[in-house]
């Protein structure tokens, strides 16, 4: 009978603050691995400590720059395999391609399903991520997924404040229902039409908020726009204040500055893109919930 030793988590560049949390949290090793480039770009990885027969965790967001990213947790998970480990799974906080989960128009590709075959191919036999962007796609990862949620991290920052939660689009209405529901507080619904790939025209906030402050939760904020135009039609609406929530802070270049031009006075987010910090963003971190899921899978 084969006997595991403990597991051993190894941390990617995405987020290397995270790994050493989970260790700390979870108390298990962390091993070093190095990661750099050679002088055409190519990315190089080396496990510098002995992985054998150990069950390797890799932690790693396919964050910006999302094909870095990927690239190096495939890099790592083959190199594991080629030391001797027993299993590879990865921790992807944020799985980056996650929005491209359909053909829209002839000659586009799969690209969410391409990036989570690349995975398996490179040795990756479960994946632990956090709230993918089209909750489905969990289904076509060649192998299981456990996908937590951000509730319990989020909800605590957003009590008390007498919030009426929108949602920005009508895609959003259900993680809307659910925040609304577990604070106890009013629901409202930005109508809007997108005419463009990452442009969002608002029609108008569908709810009583004239004289209230809103709290607009969303799963990710990108370029900002979906956020910015929402906050805009509650503001015409006669908002008090508006904030917002979104799980995954990619944040683009000028998606800040776009938010706060739009008048958005609190952002509540965690740091599953890796660290982040700037004004009037309250930010949660995810090591509790994937150190819990690390516990569980220890046993």
């Amino acid at each position: 009978m084969t006997v595991w030793r403990e597991p051993i988590l190894v941390a990617g560049d995405g987020h290397p603050a995270l790994a050493r949390a989970l260790a700390h949290r979870a108390g298990l090793p962390l091993a070093s691995a190095s990661i750099a480039a050679f002088a055409d770009g190519e990315t190089r990885v080396c496990i510098e400590e002995e992985v054998g027969g150990r069950d390797v965790v890799l932690v790693q967001p396919t964050s910006p720059p999302v094909n870095e990213r990927l690239m190096t947790l495939a890099l790592l998970a083959d190199a594991a395999r080629a030391a001797g480990a027993a299993r590879v799974s990865a921790l992807v906080p944020y799985f980056g391609y996650a929005r491209q989960d359909v053909r829209r128009h002839r000659g586009e590709p799969r690209s969410a399903q391409l990036a989570a075959r690349l995975l398996a191919c490179a040795g990756i036999e479960r994946v632990v991520t956090l709230e993918l962007h089209s909750p489905a796609l969990e289904n076509a990862f060649p192998m299981p997924v456990e996908q937590l949620v951000a509730d319990e991290l989020l909800l605590p920052l957003l009590a008390d404040r007498g919030y009426v939660v929108v949602a920005p689009d009508a895609g959003g209405v259900k993680r809307a229902q659910r925040y609304a529901r577990a604070l106890g507080a009013p629901l409202a619904v930005v109508a809007k039409t997108r005419p463009a790939e990452d442009v969002a025209v608002p029609e108008e906030a569908l709810g009583d908020v004239r004289d209230r402050i809103c709290v607009i939760v969303d799963d990710l904020a990108s370029t900002g726009r979906t956020v910015a135009a929402a906050a805009r039609a509650l503001a015409q609406a006669g908002a008090a204040e508006v904030h917002a929530c979104f799980v995954h802070a990619v944040m683009a270049e000028g998606a800040l500055a776009r938010l706060h031009g739009a008048g958005v006075r609190r952002i509540v987010t965690t740091d599953s893109v890796g660290e982040i910090s700037a004004p009037a963003l309250d930010v949660v971190s995810v090591a509790p919930l994937f150190a819990a899921a690390l516990r569980g899978r220890s046993r």
